[in-house]
């Protein structure tokens, strides 16, 4: 190609010729190279935001999973609800999981989100708790607001009396003491209710004492459905 190019010129002007047909070669390399280097840069690009959309839809906001690994408190239960909300409103009667890894808290944040799960419940959400590590004291009350409960084969749950600290007057202390007694008879309704043992069972079972409950023996006394 390049001989015919110089056909017919003078041979004083062939070598300026070889040298812009050179530099138009050479033009021609690196636009090749500069096009190669960008359809590179996206397809990296695309198998990026591809990844990256596959992660997305692999985790557990997408597949409406919460994990509540922290203490229950009015912070806690606050972003809990926070996201269960976003979920309720963006997929009506999705299903939602709630999974504790908790050593408990609050009895009244605690309650707050127990009533909120049996509302997501009531507006059409099937509502799934679980246990990882163990769900003590208020999780393990929290464990039981679900539709379907299951606990890790090595996990434990804690039960135990309300506990509380009260300083003041004589008729201050009974005063909290006779809210403490209101809560707990609450408490004891929820675990009976859920369970296939009377509230006198658990009266029993949980005074004086903290009360580690194994996975099976979670099972059998009814406070889960199903051991993973």
């Amino acid at each position: 190609m390049a001989d015919e190019k110089l056909q017919g010129f003078p041979k004083a002007a062939v070598p300026a010729l070889i040298k812009k047909l050179e530099a138009e070669a050479a033009r021609a390399t690196q636009e090749a190279r500069v096009f190669a280097a960008e359809a590179n840069t996206t397809e990296v690009s695309a198998r990026t935001a591809e990844r990256t959309e596959k992660e997305k839809l692999a985790g557990n906001e997408y597949h409406h999973i919460y994990i509540f690994d922290d203490d229950v408190s009015d912070s806690s239960v606050e972003r809990c609800m926070k996201q269960l909300t976003i979920w309720d409103r963006l997929a009506p009667t999705c299903d939602i999981e709630v999974i504790f890894n908790s050593p408990g808290g609050s009895v009244i944040s605690g309650m707050a989100l127990f009533d909120f799960l049996q509302m997501l419940r009531r507006r059409g959400h099937k509502v799934i708790t679980g246990s990882l590590g163990y769900a003590a004291s208020m999780a393990g009350i929290l464990l039981q607001a679900g539709d379907v409960r299951w606990i890790g084969k090595e996990s434990y749950v804690l039960i135990h009396e309300i506990s509380t600290g009260a300083i003041g007057k004589i008729g201050e202390i009974e005063d909290v003491v006779e809210f403490c007694k209101k809560i707990q008879h609450r408490v004891i309704s929820i675990f009976a209710s859920r369970s296939n043992k009377s509230a006198a069972y658990f009266e029993k079972h949980w005074r004086r004492k903290d009360w580690w409950l194994s996975s099976e023996e979670c099972e059998a006394i009814g406070i889960v459905d199903e051991v993973r």
